[in-house]
């Protein structure tokens, strides 16, 4: 019975993470407050989240904040680009509803398309920010090319981030839950979908010219080529 609670067993294993998830996401949730600095937010929790995967993790919060503050410019215009697609979305959505205009069906398909499109690339951006070393230009086209090169995957993450919002809407108790962890918990599930397919762009070398980016440089563990920030 003793070894169940040994720091070494599987349940303490498991409840260290469960630990570590609900930590990661008091911190996405007070440092998304801002809203300017949802980007950095989520650039860190992806960071911390891939080092969670690989086992390579060492202090959660100050991984968190070491990515947040490095990553903060890059990550903060890749948001505002994405806040002002999600206000033309929302501006175009109020339109169809209460303009009185009788739009095609086939605008409105279209429409729907492209903003699943959009969801599916933007499902990479903040994980290959947080892995790659990029302009903000290259950090988008690689997101789309992830995105669609692995079709199923980013379909399977784009549901994992939905889950707490369906949840959310059928049931009221389950708000206390996603409170706890509806950002990370998502985050986590998808991270162990884009590391297998960040690996096959992590080759010895630094420079990685196919997709135009390279690692960074995980100045925390004081080794320099092939590691995470």
């Amino acid at each position: 019975m003793g070894k169940i609670f040994d720091m070494d067993s599987p349940f303490m294993r498991v409840l260290n993470r469960v630990g570590d998830l609900l930590i990661l996401n008091i911190l996405m949730i007070i440092c998304c407050i801002p809203v300017i600095t949802i980007g950095a937010a989520y650039t860190a929790m992806h960071y911390v989240l891939l080092k969670m995967i690989r086992g390579e993790e060492g202090y959660l919060i100050k991984g968190f904040f070491k990515s947040f503050i490095r990553n903060f410019k890059q990550a903060t215009a890749l948001w505002f680009i994405m806040l002002l697609v999600i206000v033309i979305y929302v501006g175009d959505i109020l339109i169809f509803n209460y303009s009185g205009i009788e739009f095609p069906k086939a605008l409105m398909i279209a429409v729907v398309a492209v903003a699943v499109f959009l969801i599916m690339i933007a499902t990479y951006i903040f994980p290959i920010l947080a892995r790659f070393d990029n302009t903000v230009k290259n950090t988008i086209k690689n997101a789309a090319i992830f995105a669609f090169a692995n079709l199923p995957k980013t379909l399977a993450m784009v549901v994992i981030y939905a889950l707490p919002l369906v949840i959310g809407y059928f049931s009221t108790y389950s708000y206390i839950f996603i409170f706890m962890f509806g950002i990370s918990l998502p985050a986590y599930g998808a991270a162990w979908i884009y590391s297998g397919i960040f690996k096959k762009f992590e080759p010895e070398e630094q420079q990685v010219s196919d997709l135009d980016f390279s690692l960074k440089d995980d100045e925390e563990n004081g080794q320099n080529d092939g590691e995470s920030k």
